[in-house]
């Protein structure tokens, strides 16, 4: 009789990236963290007029699990919109930081990908810096 194999999935790495950003800020004493909301996409009641900043998006731009499913590798891309350019890189930077020393349930670490690099956002004119990280994130065994 054939082995069976066991039934193995991934966690929500996006979650869990912007969870690890929104618990590792919410004490951070940088004043360009002061007030900032994390999230994995844009408020509806975000606008140019009203860009509630700062603000940190977290999205999963791909990811590419090993063959045994013994791990998969996420890219997840992290913007930052805030006051300035200078701010924005500064807690991109942070961010960045934040998740290179990050090892938990679902995300086992980080790597460093691109950037962070400085931006300007095509709809409101806020500055906003971009940067990716590669996370490695832990596989969950099912039971039938």
């Amino acid at each position: 009789m054939a082995a069976v194999k066991p039934l193995v999935v991934f966690g929500d790495v996006q979650a869990s990236g912007a969870e690890v950003l929104r618990t590792a800020l919410a004490g951070r004493p940088e004043p360009y963290a002061d007030g900032v909301t994390v999230g994995t996409k844009i408020p509806a009641v975000r606008s140019p007029e009203d860009p509630l900043l700062p603000f940190v998006l977290v999205r999963k731009d791909g990811d590419l699990p090993h063959p045994s499913m013994a791990n998969a590798r996420c890219t997840l891309r992290c913007t930052v919109w805030h006051r300035d350019a200078d701010q924005a890189h500064d807690l991109a930077m942070l961010c960045q930081g934040l998740w290179l020393v990050h090892s938990g349930p679902v995300i086992r670490g980080f790597r460093p990908g691109t950037g962070p690099l400085p931006a300007t956002d095509d709809d409101s004119g806020v500055d906003l810096s971009t940067f990716t990280a590669i996370a490695n994130v832990k596989p969950q065994v099912l039971t039938a």
